[in-house]
């Protein structure tokens, strides 16, 4: 299907459901989605994020300033996946517990007010990549326009930059449970330590980097091209300091250079 045809399509299925709930990260995806909802005359659009221990700060501060820049109304609601010994132990299926009580709550607030549809922005993409969250978005009837019009990741991209979205080159910004191995259990400590490691290396220019939690070693993924700048004397000795602060007692850097999801190899 050409590019204009899949954009076609999906402002007439939006069109068509008329009072949509769209779950809203603040990521590249569903921000397209946000956008182009707001641009198919649909008659009413609530966003909702979700705020949790699990989301990066920043994140939430975005997602904010997005919908009233697209004049849209947002609500925020908290989960507490933490709470949930199948979330927090850390399984290959974390996801799905995380999403199953997402979308529970979204569609709580769908019944109560009145909403026909419940969107989320998953793309075509994530067919081929493990999404343990799409059995739960399929066992509550969540709908996936991006993914329906055959959207890929890059499309998403070359569409938003066109929109004028400041998304378009936006970094993935998944979860912080992500940068810990599976079967280690999710504290609040971990993503906090995660969190507070990536940021402070953002401070020094390095954009696209992960923060590895291992117990008591953060192993750091950063472009290739970034390796110099992440060794120079004072930049890394700041860093490792700064890291050890935070509790960890080995602080390393992987050669093998960012990757995301590199925790499924």
């Amino acid at each position: 299907m050409a590019f204009n045809d899949k954009f076609t399509r999906l402002k007439n299925d939006l069109n068509r459901m008329e009072r949509v709930i769209i779950a809203y990260s603040g990521g590249v995806d569903s921000t397209l989605l946000l956008k182009v909802a707001s641009l198919s005359g649909l008659r009413e659009i609530l966003a909702v994020t979700a705020s949790s221990e699990s989301l990066p700060s920043g994140e939430l501060i975005f997602a904010r300033q997005m919908t009233e820049d697209l004049d849209i109304r947002h609500e925020i609601i908290e989960t507490n996946e933490l709470n949930d010994k199948n979330y927090a132990d850390n399984p290959s299926d974390r996801c799905y517990y995380c999403k199953k009580e997402l979308f529970g709550k979204l569609k709580a607030i769908a019944a109560e007010k009145n909403f026909t549809y419940i969107l989320d922005g998953s793309n075509q993409d994530d067919t081929i990549d493990w999404r343990p969250g799409r059995k739960a978005a399929a066992e509550l009837g969540i709908h996936s326009p991006l993914m329906d019009a055959g959207f890929g990741k890059k499309e998403i991209r070359d569409i938003s930059k066109y929109l004028g979205l400041p998304t378009w080159n936006k970094a993935a910004t998944p979860c912080l449970s992500s940068r810990l191995p599976y079967g280690e259990k999710i504290t609040s400590q971990a993503l906090e330590m995660v969190e507070q490691a990536e940021n402070f290396i953002k401070k020094f220019g390095i954009k696209e980097l992960r923060v590895r939690h291992h117990a008591e070693t953060a192993r750091i993924e950063i472009l290739p091209e970034a390796f110099p700048r992440l060794m120079d004397g004072a930049v890394r000795e700041k860093i490792i300091a700064f890291l050890k602060s935070l509790g960890y007692k080995y602080v390393t850097l992987d050669l093998q250079g960012f990757r995301s999801g590199s925790l499924n190899e």
